[in-house]
């Protein structure tokens, strides 16, 4: 009979039993760790999230709470020359430049007829000299080295206006220093805290300039230049170029230089030096000084005569 068989039969069905609920358990357990782990995944990221949105708010918040610095005696984001003392060191003074310097009076034609007095004509109109500077600039050097002399002398004789406007074209040219925005935020911040010494220190700038894809000089070595130039209150300014007080702002300079440059006919800066005199450019030889006084003599005779009243006819007795 199978009688006898029929005691085994539970107990396989019992094994069976036991063998699924144990795989139950196993996949139960499977499935509680990969909800374990994505639970944590997912609270990483919300972490990485928050971490970085308060990164965000602090970069934010600190760049608002530290508006952009913006040098002093800045006009159109250029420097007038105020003192050309300084740039020649003591043994020689504008006043003692020998004659090879063009005079613009001198050149001035004069009419034949007598004009009639003007009572709102007290001076001579004078000629506006503006240099858009790179201090990596080679040309910049070749135009302050040839005309720094008859410069002077227009300055002194209050002939001219000059201004220098730093900026930075060739900040990719210094093995990654960017020397070219430093030097020109150095120069800012000698026209902001020595306004009378920043010829002086242009005029090192170029004509000590370090070599195009060179690193040029350390910010302690630019400072030490500006001291070296006569530059007061030498802690402030040292502690300005040493800082990089004024690159942003030497940053949206040339950017807006770039744009368009003020009181121009739509010229726009597309190389530095540009030298513009009463708001037309200079495209001569930047090396020759006499090809500049003629151009800047030419400009000046014509706004002479601009400003020059008409002459009123003598009536005949």
């Amino acid at each position: 009979m199978s009688s006898d068989e029929s005691p085994n039969v539970p107990a396989e069905r019992d094994r069976r039993h036991a063998v699924r609920e144990k795989a139950q358990q196993v996949q139960a357990q499977q499935l509680r760790a990969r909800a374990i782990r994505r639970v944590s995944l997912v609270t990483l990221l919300i972490a990485f999230i928050a971490a970085a949105a308060v990164l965000v708010t602090w970069v934010v918040t600190s760049s608002a709470a530290q508006p952009l610095s913006r040098p002093a005696n800045v006009k159109d984001d250029g420097f007038i020359v105020s003192s050309v003392t300084g740039a020649f060191g003591t043994e020689q003074a504008p006043e003692t430049l020998e004659d090879g310097a063009a005079t613009l009076e001198t050149a001035t034609p004069v009419p034949t007829a007598t004009p009639t007095p003007d009572p709102e004509e007290t001076t001579r109109p004078r000629v506006d000299i503006r240099v858009y500077v790179d201090y990596l600039s080679t040309g910049a050097k070749d135009f302050q080295v040839a005309n720094v002399e008859q410069l002077s002398k227009w300055v002194s004789q209050d002939a001219a206006t000059l201004s220098y406007y730093p900026v930075a074209m060739l900040t990719a040219k210094s093995n990654g220093t960017k020397y070219s925005l430093r030097a020109a935020s150095a120069a800012a911040c000698v026209a902001t805290h020595s306004p009378d010494t920043f010829f002086a220190f242009n005029n090192e700038l170029l004509r000590k300039q370090p070599d195009v894809d060179s690193d040029g000089y350390t910010d302690a070595e630019l400072a030490d230049l500006a001291v070296g130039s006569g530059a007061t209150s030498p802690k402030a300014v040292r502690s300005c170029i040493e800082s990089q007080k004024y690159a942003t702002w030497v940053k949206s300079a040339t950017e807006r230089a770039l744009k368009g440059l003020p009181d121009t006919n739509g010229v726009a800066l597309t190389a530095a030096p540009m030298v513009l005199v009463n708001g037309t450019p200079y495209v001569g030889a930047l090396d020759d000084p006499k090809e500049f006084a003629q151009f800047v003599l030419t400009i000046s005779s014509d706004m002479y005569y601009k400003s020059t009243p008409t002459p009123t006819p003598t009536p005949t007795q």
